[in-house]
């Protein structure tokens, strides 16, 4: 079978064991205590203990260990992947290219992210659980807010982001230290010739594959710690947590859709210069490869194969902007990470000041640049945001349910802002190629 064909059965049989369970457990209670008492959380756990036991001991720890084997990954991944993404923009030649299209990329990222945090403080998809709901989604343990900063004045912020020790930042869980650190390494390697830093930057692409590798495998486990963490939510929360579910899916769905719609449209209009609708028709192609394969690295070679076929850019643009836009440019992945913390902190009662907000928005905008653009590739991502706010982990749970279908999604995103940022940047450069295409283009034709 295929891997979301194995998802979607790890879904259903965690969800439905989780609310037979549940019922069961309901209806045992109920009967023992007799009708007109109240059905609690308590006398739930005093007449059908199992439950609490098989959520605790059996399906909470299988969903742990398959969470930790993905934290585990989360250092050597953003490093590797945050380096190479800024190694290959090669920043001494492409210069203006480069700073035009990191220009947008950050614009838009930020747009995106914004759209998408004020949609889940609009919505509130994650509030109305009961506190003793929130109590058993936390399994019994006491969460806290993330401890606000001691001088919270713009430089003191300024000068915490950049690390003494990045080694000591890693493993404190400072993770903003760690990305500003591996932007700032990344652009050393890119500025720096030589053998010995080709050989470098080989090595780290080695690491960057390795750790992909093992995101591989562990993904492969995903049905399986779905289940366990589905059961051991369902089965203490009941139908209620899947309400939640579906508003938190029309929430992303609603933001990625004004972003792709609205934003998008603007700008290929007032930047680009273009009809929107007529650039809409001529991606429709890359879309479908986007939405079908959920990987923006797989989409790229139908993406330039687009770009220059019916978009008609410069191929020096084009090949730069979208080979470098698959790895950094991942707006609607940036978006998808900011909504799941702030469900995820809603679903859990977690309180989030709007400095932390603005703290998770701008870890998103940066680990937009360093997300994989492969399936599932956001999911460390998330789990080492929630872990840094003390958000429990395991609801990623909930989200790995819905996680195929709203990849898909983003993907499309993804991948549409790529072309138009391919259309911004273009718009004004001349088409260069080298000798030999252009002799070989020129006999073609």
């Amino acid at each position: 079978m295929k891997a979301h064909q194995k998802m979607l059965i790890g879904i259903t049989a965690g969800a439905v064991a989780g609310l037979s369970a549940n019922a069961i457990a309901g209806a045992i209670a109920r009967r023992a205590a007799g009708e007109g008492v109240p059905l609690t959380a308590e006398l739930v756990a005093q007449h059908a203990p199992w439950l609490s036991w098989t959520a605790d001991n059996v399906a909470a720890p299988l969903g742990q260990i398959f969470i930790r084997l993905l934290l585990m990954l989360v250092v050597p991944m953003l490093f590797s992947a945050l380096v190479m993404g800024v190694a290959e923009l090669d920043l001494k030649q492409v210069g203006r290219l480069g700073l035009r299209t990191l220009g947008y990329t950050v614009v838009f990222s930020t747009i995106s992210v914004l759209i998408g945090l004020l949609l889940v403080n609009l919505l509130q998809p994650g509030a109305g659980l009961s506190d003793e709901a929130r109590a058993l989604a936390r399994g019994g343990v006491q969460v806290k807010p993330a401890p606000p900063p001691g001088d919270t004045s713009f430089g003191s912020v300024l000068v915490s982001m950049v690390p003494t020790n990045p080694l000591k930042a890693a493993a404190d869980g400072d993770f903003i230290g760690l990305i500003v650190f591996s932007l700032i390494f990344g652009m050393g390697v890119a500025l720096t010739p030589g053998e010995p830093v080709k050989r470098l930057r080989d090595t780290i692409q080695g690491l960057y594959d390795v750790i992909m590798k093992l995101i591989d495998g562990v993904l492969r486990l995903a049905p399986f710690g779905v289940a366990a963490l589905l059961y051991a939510m369902t089965a203490r929360l009941g139908l209620g947590i899947l309400s939640q579910l579906a508003a938190y899916v029309g929430t992303v769905l609603l933001a990625l859709g004004f972003h792709m719609f609205v934003v998008y449209s603007l700008s290929v209009r007032f930047l680009g210069g273009r009809n929107p609708i007529q650039f809409f028709r001529d991606i429709r192609l890359v879309m479908a490869t986007a939405f079908s394969t959920a990987s923006s690295s797989a989409t790229l070679p139908t993406a330039l194969k687009v770009a220059e076929e019916n978009l008609k850019l410069p191929r020096n643009v084009s090949r730069f902007v979208l080979t470098a836009g698959s790895a950094m440019n991942q707006n609607g992945t940036a978006l998808f990470e900011g909504v799941t913390v702030l469900f995820l902190a809603q679903v859990y009662g977690v309180p989030l000041s709007i400095p932390d907000q603005a703290l998770i928005m701008f870890i998103c905008i940066l680990a937009g640049i360093g997300t994989a653009g492969v399936p599932a590739g956001s999911i460390p991502v998330i789990a080492m945001i929630l872990g840094m706010f003390k958000i429990p982990v395991e609801g990623l749970g909930l989200i790995l349910g819905v996680d195929r279908f709203l990849d898909m999604c983003r993907t499309t995103l993804n991948v549409s802002g790529d072309l138009a940022a391919a259309v911004y940047v273009a718009r004004g450069e001349p088409d260069v190629r080298p000798a030999g295409e252009e002799a070989v283009d020129s006999t073609a034709s």
